[in-house]
């Protein structure tokens, strides 16, 4: 049994999740347990408070040890917010033998190729994804290794992001006594948790909605064609639910998980919630049908953005599968059908229980699809790893690769800044 443990860090615009996971004998995901805390250094997916970050952090992950039972150390971290872009690009390898086998040092040499590509100043590339790789003008190729030819090519679907909001999500982990093994795009973790190959292969939409941010994924043929970062989530909801009710954030954020619906139309006229009042105050009465349109109008405007985001992906009429909707915003009721009305799309709910052993209710939520996602590109890391440890032990030296998503060449960089940091402070 691979007794190998995985923690997904998870810093999210509301809550922070540390998810503890191991692998059983059957190659499915076991979680060992989490903790949960409340995000108050974080806004819109990207790091706003350092030191507010650092304990929101520790408190999840001690929870998650305690727990657990696991000392934790080592974290695969999610990255969103608005500064993520994505783009594509094609890379070309020329070889110099014909009939010399293409290798793994092949394919790491030619995604490396993407990282130096150069970005607008303060950018950093996060992801140099392959979608498909031509041999010799052979086309439509998804695994060239062992193939024979000379000229390589490949389609990169590349991630980038501001460095800045790298630099200050690594510290955040270091200065929190944890070392950070992957910095992971979110919305390709969350595809991982609740995306089935089956879906990726006939087309479709990954949307998370999250807090700050939502984020996409549109997957088609099994390969990631289109990601984006939407600074628009289930805050501005409650926000207009604050301002329309004048009622405090708290109670906003009650109402909406507990009474609230994405189509006012399911709402009875008649339907009467009662808010306590503050310090003695007469306790105010609001109307569902009323707080079902104030919810009804904001959704609509994320779900336009997401709408144009499929458009603009240009895969639109060809994901078959439609959209796969999660996030804590997916558990908003009636949502699933406001988006299949406004973009005329096959839409379901995302629980992620694809790869897990047994989960619990609690867990199988939509809310930890991006935690439960971590962990699995954990595994995926590793594992790739141990695959090219084990190449060099057979004499195959593939260059160490400036990876194709887990930000080592940045991690480097930061961590030497700190190290001079705590030289010169010492």
């Amino acid at each position: 049994m691979d007794s190998e443990i995985i923690v997904g860090l998870d810093i999210g615009t509301t809550k922070i999740v540390a998810m503890v996971g191991r692998r059983n004998e059957h190659g499915k995901i076991e979680i060992l347990g989490y903790g949960k805390s409340t995000s108050i250094g974080v806004k819109r997916g990207v790091v706003s408070n350092i030191e507010r970050t650092v304990q929101s952090i520790r408190a999840a992950v001690e929870e998650a040890e305690n727990v657990s039972g696991v000392d934790i150390r080592l974290v695969n971290v999610g990255i969103a917010g608005q500064h993520i872009k994505s783009i594509q690009h094609h890379g070309v390898l020329m070889r110099s033998n014909y009939e010399q086998e293409i290798t793994q040092a092949d394919v790491d040499a030619l995604t490396q190729d993407m990282f130096k590509l150069v970005m607008l100043p303060g950018e950093e590339i996060i992801h140099a994804l392959p979608q498909e790789y031509i041999i010799d003008n052979e086309k439509g190729i998804k695994e060239p290794i062992g193939m024979c030819g000379i000229r390589m090519e490949a389609n990169f679907h590349i991630i980038t992001g501001q460095i800045a909001a790298a630099k200050n999500m690594y510290k955040c982990v270091n200065r929190a006594n944890l070392e950070a093994t992957g910095l992971i795009l979110e919305p390709l973790a969350s595809a991982e948790a609740v995306l089935s190959k089956e879906e990726k292969e006939a087309g479709v939409a990954l949307v998370d909605i999250g807090g700050g941010t939502t984020d996409i994924a549109i997957f088609q043929d099994g390969i990631i064609r289109h990601t984006a970062v939407i600074a628009l989530g289930g805050d501005i909801i409650t926000e207009d639910i604050k301002e329309g009710c004048s009622i405090i954030k708290d109670q906003a954020e009650m109402l909406k998980i507990r009474f609230g619906s994405a189509l006012a139309s399911e709402s009875k006229e008649n339907e009467i919630v009662s808010i306590p009042g503050l310090r003695g105050r007469e306790p105010k009465e609001i109307s569902l049908k009323n707080l079902a349109n104030i919810i009804q109008a904001r959704m609509e405007d994320v779900i336009e953005h997401i709408y144009y985001e499929i458009k603009n992906s240009g895969y639109e009429k060809k994901l078959i599968a439609g959209i796969v909707v999660t996030g804590g915003g997916a558990k908003l009721k009636h949502v699933s059908q406001l988006i299949e009305y406004m973009t005329g799309m096959d839409t379901r709910i995302g629980y992620p229980n694809e790869h897990l052993s047994k989960a619990s209710e609690e867990i199988a939520s939509p809310m930890f699809a991006t935690s439960v996602g971590l962990v699995i590109k954990g595994f995926e890391l590793s594992d790739s790893k141990r695959l090219r440890e084990d190449l060099q032990q057979m004499g195959q030296k593939p260059k160490p690769p400036k990876p194709g998503g887990f930000f080592d060449a940045i991690f480097a960089k930061t961590k030497n800044f700190f190290d001079d940091d705590n030289e010169r402070n010492a």
